[in-house]
């Protein structure tokens, strides 16, 4: 996967892209739309409550792997969606999606052994797409991309946001 440094940096990328072309969208839709790009991260959660802990805690089988997947990344926003207002609640499930299916296509980007990314869609399909064999997991450089184009989205956003002729901020 592509650490989550590289995952809120396009979701940021992303949020202000859009925020750019919807004027409904503002700071807040931003975070959204980062806050959508860690949640399939979720399942990391193993590392502190690991799968047998939880199985044995609830008298079921339990894995959190399956939240790693479209479906799960869906739970999820769900999830997240019930502490928004009614109100604004498509919104922000839009937006989270949009942050999620991000997530989704980096770490399908991945090079991988076996050279086929994770099962994406399961439940739904066992199949699992060719990986883009774009970069490793280890890479550094995809932060510093993500970095980059984070930094040029908001100096544009600065320079969107001073009146005309207004003297330069310091």
């Amino acid at each position: 996967m592509a650490d989550v440094l590289t995952h809120v940096l396009v979701g940021y990328v992303i949020g202000m892209l859009l925020s750019f072309r919807v004027e409904r969208i503002g700071p807040a839709h931003v975070t959204l739309v980062m806050l959508g790009a860690l949640s399939p991260d979720v399942v990391k959660i193993q590392h502190v409550v690991p799968d047998g802990a939880v199985a044995a805690l609830l008298g079921v089988p339990f894995a959190w792997g399956p939240v790693h997947t479209l479906v799960g990344s869906a739970l999820v926003i769900g999830l997240i969606a019930l502490v928004v207002a009614p109100a604004n609640r498509l919104l922000a499930v839009a937006l989270l999606a949009v942050g999620a299916l991000s997530h989704h296509v980096l770490d399908v980007l991945l090079v991988t052994p076996t050279g086929e990314a994770y099962a994406v869609f399961w439940p739904l399909l066992e199949y699992r797409p060719p990986a883009g064999d774009l970069y490793l997991s280890s890479d550094r450089w995809p932060a510093v991309v993500a970095g980059c184009c984070a930094l040029v989205v908001w100096l544009i956003d600065r320079r969107r946001d001073e009146p005309a002729g207004a003297p330069a901020r310091e």
